[in-house]
């Protein structure tokens, strides 16, 4: 029973700061799985299907907002997904110590640029909607949805950040995207494919989806009643944690 009420409150934690930021539920809730005994794998697959509630609390909250735009959100999905369940496949066979390193550092470029851009994602200018620019988009989904697949945190991050800067949405409308299309669509591929290859915690999945649903839901809320300036504070904030955290392992 304590592990349970430890396994709620800490998904709660982390699915709400994610759903105000637009990524890095990993950052909390894939270490304390494996503190609690889990192996990386296991872990992995048990913490991919768990974030699918992140998804349908944020798309509660979000559905009525209307802040999805469908173009956009088809080619998520079209382009994303394949790159995750090839990501997917690749995590159980090679080691990622490299990859997270080198990911630790785009991280925090990410926020790094996010800072020293005031007004990124302050408003909402749409751009790249033709067939170039939604062909370069989706390649960068695609190769997104690998490391979204293959790596554990911050990669609905590079999403969020992707959107913004591609498509010229600001961020409130980005980390809608980023919840309900990644939270639903990327990490239940991914969810299905780890847990086909490996094995998921199922007695531990009722409180870390209630944390998840609830999180969703509550950081939703409130990056809506927040506004802009205060997600792009949030988020670089915490692709800077995000970051250290994948550097230093």
């Amino acid at each position: 029973m304590i592990d349970q009420v430890l396994l709620f409150i800490i998904s709660l934690i982390a699915n709400a700061f994610s759903a105000f930021v637009g990524g890095g539920a990993g950052l909390l809730q894939l270490p304390a799985l494996i503190f609690l005994g889990l192996a990386f794998s296991v872990a992995l697959a048990t913490h991919k299907l768990a974030t699918v509630a992140l998804g349908i609390g944020a798309t509660l909250r979000h559905f009525r907002e209307r802040n999805l735009n469908w173009r956009t959100s088809v080619l998520m999905v079209a382009t994303g997904v394949p790159g995750v369940i090839l990501g997917a496949n690749i995590i159980l066979n090679v080691d990622d110590r490299h990859a997270e390193l080198a990911l630790g550092v785009l991280t925090i470029s990410l926020g790094l640029y996010s800072w020293w851009q005031p007004k990124l994602g302050q408003e909402y200018q749409p751009r790249n909607e033709d067939r170039q620019g939604l062909i370069m988009g989706g390649l960068v989904l695609f190769i997104i949805g690998v490391l979204n697949g293959s790596l554990t945190s911050g990669t609905g991050l590079f999403v969020t950040i992707w959107l913004v800067r591609w498509f010229g949405m600001d961020y409130q409308r980005a980390i809608a995207h980023t919840l309900v299309l990644v939270g639903l669509f990327w990490n239940g591929s991914g969810a299905l494919t780890l847990g086909l290859l490996s094995t998921i915690k199922w007695d531990w999945l009722p409180a870390l989806l209630a944390g998840s649903l609830l999180g969703g839901y509550l950081g939703a809320h409130l990056a809506i009643a927040k506004g802009n300036r205060w997600i792009k504070r949030g988020f670089e904030i915490v692709t800077l944690l995000i970051g250290a955290k994948l550097i230093i392992g």
